[in-house]
């Protein structure tokens, strides 16, 4: 069946390009026929008819056969374009001058007036070029209002920020595409060089502090943007403006901000164009870090990898950035049946030919894990299974220390049987001076991580933490919610007018886990190490509300209303990423650092986490929480770990005054 459609499809190329052939040796032919009969004139054509006929004949063939050897018909006609005129051009020239050299060996150069090969040249040109240009109207006019398609939505109006090649690749492209349905009513360049000047037709208007006045033009003639779409990189704007700038003048206009993929990368004519809002990572205030994945490469590929929580948001990214490292095998463990159903579905999508293993298991149960250690054999494990929401773990502390400290000795002690090389363990700044049990319980696994990798020595399982700061679009950050928010029309809100976080990409997240893998089995002298990357200046919450307000077109408070609601039980107004008594260090890797915290022995912290879960086990909240405390001193519970720990009222007013 193949073949006979390889060899039907075949056939119809070698029709399609036979039609287009014996067209230009049609055109040629009359191309010459109509130089002689404009030259000569009737009278003095019909003298010698018989020989300008042949004569035309022949020059049609040779174009035929010159098109050939140009590649005039190897071109789609419906995406005819300059590549096409210039195959053209050179058909004609090549043409007329193999016919002028021909016929001057031949006849001397006689009966031909010694114009007609430029008059020649000039038809030929449009005739070939006219018929393959009125082809493509036609085809993309049918594909618009094909009997049976459903209507084209009226086309969206909209102004292009940035006068470049990118402006320039997205105008053609949506003139050859039947969508995405855009027109574009001008271009702003905001470094002003190019105003009055036009790109494919479209006028260049001015500087970015004109817009205000330009959409008032347009409005005025009944013709109001519907978006404004950045055609530059954010590193590009930024040359000549802060993106904030446009951001304020796009929402005081009430219009939402768009941006463009580089149309530059893209291969295939036929390939959508995407248009998307701008991200809030777009406007992190430091720039998203890169970092190198040589390190990285050569701890990955052609091994065994495990992944524990790899349904969730930094499980499943992890996945996605290690399959592209070329492991032997990737095995994913996360207890929601769901989510693992779709992270090994986007794997399997994303590298077919890896071999991918999706397993059920809960990091709370020791045999379990055990089990899937002493099956796959990993090399290299990604502890990422966390309870990692705030105020549920503050309401039940119990499954917050069960999943996050207990899970984590035991993924540390079936990696340790397993005879793995290195496991990484995802912390996060919360675990820094905790004021709630979330914070607390991933603390204790840090230490637990820290015992196990000071114990093991230079030739024992590599045991890494990981520490960073909010993810932005992970599940239920902040971001998310906003947006979820918004959709229903506001308002949004925000804990405390005060309150900031330290942010990254999730992408960025993953680089630092895996860049902070490779470098603890390059120092394998270094142990008890937490890795932490430089993530420049907290982010106040109600800003990015704001942001995300303004990036929909629309104004804070004028249009969404923003409510504050007040701290939620466990929250901190601010984040820190190390603790002051941390030995700062920095790394190979610029803006990767590394923190030596208190550390204390494997036995003791073996002892205090069998007690842990025979409390847990008991159900015994108050002895577990104290226990806690104990082994945390750093720990500030807050007024509901505080309660109920027993603590007296005092103490807990002071802890909600966050003294």
């Amino acid at each position: 069946m193949r073949v006979a459609l390889t060899r039907s499809g075949t056939a119809r190329m070698l029709f399609l390009r036979g039609i287009a052939l014996t067209h230009d040796v049609v055109i040629g032919a009359l191309a010459m026929l109509l130089s002689l009969g404009l030259r000569l004139g009737d009278e003095v054509f019909m003298l010698d008819a018989e020989a300008y006929l042949v004569a035309s004949l022949g020059f049609g063939v040779l174009v035929g056969t010159v098109g050939l050897g140009v590649g005039l018909n190897r071109g789609i006609w419906r995406y005819a374009s300059l590549p096409e005129l210039i195959s053209v051009v050179k058909t004609a020239t090549i043409s007329v001058l193999l016919f002028v050299f021909v016929h001057f060996l031949v006849v001397r150069l006689q009966l031909i007036p010694r114009s007609t090969p430029l008059i020649t040249w000039a038809f030929l040109v449009v005739m070939l070029a006219a018929p393959r240009a009125a082809y493509r109207m036609f085809r993309n006019h049918r594909d618009t209002v094909r009997p049976g398609a459903k209507p084209r939505q009226p086309a969206k109006r909209v102004i292009l920020i940035g006068a470049n090649d990118n402006a320039d690749a997205f105008l053609r492209r949506i003139s050859e595409q039947t969508g995405p349905n855009y027109k574009v009513l001008g271009i702003i360049d905001e470094r002003g060089r190019r105003t009055g000047r036009y790109i494919r037709g479209v006028p260049i208007l001015g500087t970015l502090d004109r817009l205000p006045a330009i959409v008032r033009r347009f409005e005025k003639e009944g013709k109001r943007p519907d978006a404004v779409i950045l055609a530059r990189s954010r590193e590009e704007f930024e040359r000549h403006a802060p993106i904030e700038d446009l951001i304020e003048l796009a929402s005081g206009e009430g219009l939402p901000l768009l941006r463009m993929s580089d149309m530059l990368d893209m291969r295939d004519v036929s390939e959508p164009v995407e248009i998307r809002p701008i991200r809030l990572e777009d406007l992190l205030g430091r720039r998203p870090r890169r970092l190198s994945k040589d390190t990285v490469s050569n701890l990955i590929a052609g091994r065994t990898v495990l992944i524990t929580g790899g349904g969730g948001s930094i499980g499943s990214e992890l996945a996605r950035q290690i399959a592209a490292l070329e492991p032997a095998r990737l095995v994913i463990v996360d207890a929601s049946e769901f989510l693992l159903f779709e992270a090994e579905n986007d794997l399997r999508r994303l590298a077919p030919q890896l071999d991918v293993l999706a397993l059920i298991g809960n990091v709370r149960e020791a045999a379990t894990i055990e089990r899937i250690f002493a099956s796959v054999k990993p090399e290299i494990v990604f502890h990422a299974a966390a309870l990692k929401h705030v105020p549920i773990v503050e309401a039940q502390p119990l499954e917050g220390l069960f999943t996050n400290s207990i899970g984590s000795r035991n993924v540390v002690r079936a990696a340790v049987k397993a005879g793995v090389r290195a496991m990484v363990m995802v912390s996060t700044d919360k675990a820094v001076n905790p004021a709630n049990v979330m914070g607390a319980t991933k603390r204790l696994a840090e230490m637990v991580c820290q015992a196990e990798d000071i114990a093991a020595g230079t030739e024992g399982t590599r045991f890494v933490t990981v520490r960073f700061g909010n993810v932005l679009g992970s599940a239920g950050s902040v971001v998310p919610t906003f947006e979820k928010q918004l959709e229903l029309g506001g308002p949004l809100t925000v804990t405390h007018p005060d309150i900031e976080r330290y942010f990254m990409t999730i992408k960025e997240a993953c680089l630092l886990v895996l860049e902070a893998a490779g470098q603890g089995l390059q120092h394998r002298e270094e142990r008890g190490r937490i890795f932490v990357l430089d993530m420049g200046s907290p982010v106040k919450i109600a800003d990015l509300a704001r942001d995300v307000i303004r990036l929909s077109g629309l104004r804070p408070e004028a249009d969404v209303k923003i409510v504050f609601t007040g701290l939620r039980p466990g929250e901190k107004l601010y984040e820190e990423l190390f603790d002051r008594a941390e030995t700062l260090s920095p790394t190979s890797v610029e803006g990767l650092l590394t923190a030596f915290p208190r550390a204390i022995e494997a036995p003791l912290v073996s002892r205090i986490l069998d007690e842990m879960q025979r409390h847990v086990e008991a159900a015994d909240t108050v002895a577990a929480l104290r226990l806690l405390s104990a082994t945390v001193p750093e720990f500030t519970p807050g007024r509901e770990a505080a309660r109920l720990m027993g603590l007296p009222e005092d103490a807990v007013l002071l802890t909600e005054a966050g003294e």
